[in-house]
């Protein structure tokens, strides 16, 4: 059998390794200039930590990993001989692989909340799994890299994971629009229309939009047995204007007497008016109200983050989740993250060619072997290069000439440089720059200042 992929994985190349540690380091320095520490958890975790945390949607999207040893033996035969998974998921599965970030982070919090010092600000760049069908820009394995600070509920931490997401993106040379809205908004748009019980069908149905549209949308919620009168209610959802603070303004209007639609749009507006008093552009900045994103945990601000050159749907998002501790034991620890999708901004990167020539680590110098001799003489050089932390190195073998000029050229290597008897003799070295085809000889002295 030929070797093969799992579905939804990838290998990567030694170019998309740089391209992709560039990305990373970008991040990581950002993440560090706003105050920002290190956080690094497993890579699984008990299904019960991850299990009722992400919604129905979420939940089936967890890779569970087989109890190791006769895991069969010890399941219900009741269950077992009528296939019923949901039952025996329990019985033969006691970890998962990672879905996201924050539950883990939520978990370590919970397990030391005693030891740390609030408001904790940690970053975390780990990959995730997700059982998802794969699809341009989704993988089952990919990297997420997080900010979150819990222990505050002032919003100024909105403020500034919002320059946060712009400084960021903006060193990467990328344009992007973050769109934002509340999950207090949401609940208040469920309470105007009367359908506080269809909370979470409403908003999983909502945040779909821009993915089966205003039909599929209401379908959706018509299938999740909500009244057209609802639905006639909320019909303003789908034609906002492009002014985010005009909008708030109109559901106020709507909100009166609404105690949780107007503490939705209060928050909102704070953080719109001094993001924007902060010199962020507005037309960057989008009140979306059917921004919903799908997870259960988010209680107050959401965000997601698009790319304005490239279709690639979020490339980036968070929140607010000032409840999410609660859920392991530990009460009033209120928390805000977001989080920068590496492997999507790798795509928009790429589609648009704004990596920058030195993000990739090539070898600058190759050695051309002529023989033992000549060998021990390059090998002294390349280690003064490499003392200078210049990426230097011999070809293996005293091949002929051409076999090793193939090798510098496939490997993307800038200069072949020969050191052979003549050279030895006169203490110099002949560098060719296999880009331009120039060559000259230095002396030794000269090529390692």
């Amino acid at each position: 059998m030929k070797p093969s992929l799992a579905k939804g994985t990838r290998d990567f190349t030694a170019k998309e390794v740089s391209r992709r540690k560039y990305i990373i380091n970008t991040l990581q320095k950002n993440f560090e200039l706003f105050g920002f520490q290190p956080l690094e958890t497993p890579s699984f975790e008990n299904l019960s930590t991850l299990t009722g945390k992400y919604g129905e949607e979420g939940d089936r999207l967890i890779f569970k990993i087989l109890n190791s040893g006769d895991y069969a033996s010890k399941t219900n035969n009741d269950d077992w001989t009528n296939k019923n998974s949901q039952k025996l998921i329990s019985q033969i599965s006691e970890k998962a692989l990672r879905y996201d970030l924050t539950v883990p982070f939520a978990r370590f919090v919970a397990m030391n909340h005693g030891q740390l010092a609030f408001p904790f600000k940690r970053y975390q760049i780990q990959p995730v799994w997700r059982a998802d069908r794969p699809q341009k820009g989704r993988f089952r394995e990919f990297y997420q890299c997080d900010a979150d600070v819990v222990g505050s509920t002032s919003l100024w931490q909105e403020v500034e994971l919002l320059q946060l997401y712009f400084k960021s993106f903006q060193d990467l040379k990328l344009s992007v629009s973050i769109h934002i809205n509340n999950r207090k908004i949401l609940s208040g748009l469920a309470d105007y229309a009367g359908i506080a019980d269809k909370l979470i069908d409403f908003t999983v149905a909502l945040d779909k939009l821009d993915k089966i549209g205003k039909e599929g949308v209401v379908k959706e919620m018509q299938e999740k047995g909500i009244s057209e009168e609802a639905i006639s209610k909320l019909d303003f959802l789908f034609s906002q204007t492009n002014d985010a603070l005009e909008n708030l303004l109109n559901l106020k209007e709507k909100f009166v007497g609404n105690e949780i639609g107007l503490k939705g749009v209060e928050e909102l507006e704070f953080v719109i008016t001094n993001a924007l008093n902060l010199g962020i552009d507005s037309q960057n900045l989008v009140f979306d109200i059917t921004l919903a994103r799908g997870l259960d945990y988010y209680t107050g601000a959401i965000f997601e983050v698009k790319a304005d050159e490239v279709a690639m749907g979020s490339i980036g998002g968070g929140g607010r989740y000032d409840n999410l501790t609660e859920v392991f034991g530990v009460k009033d620890i209120p928390g805000i993250g977001i989080s920068f999708g590496l492997d999507r901004i790798y795509l928009v990167m790429e589609e648009l060619g704004v990596f920058p020539e030195d993000s990739e680590n090539n070898v600058k110098y190759l050695f051309a072997n002529y023989g033992e001799t000549e060998s021990i003489e390059a090998l002294k050089l390349i280690s003064e290069l490499r003392q200078k932390n210049i990426a230097a190195e011999l070809y293996p073998e005293a091949s002929k000439l051409k076999k090793q000029f193939t090798y510098a050229e496939k490997k993307g290597i800038e200069n072949l440089v020969f050191l052979g008897g003549e050279e030895i003799k006169n203490q110099s070295v002949t560098v060719k720059n296999l880009q331009t085809g120039e060559q000259q000889t230095l002396k030794i002295e000269e090529f390692l200042n």
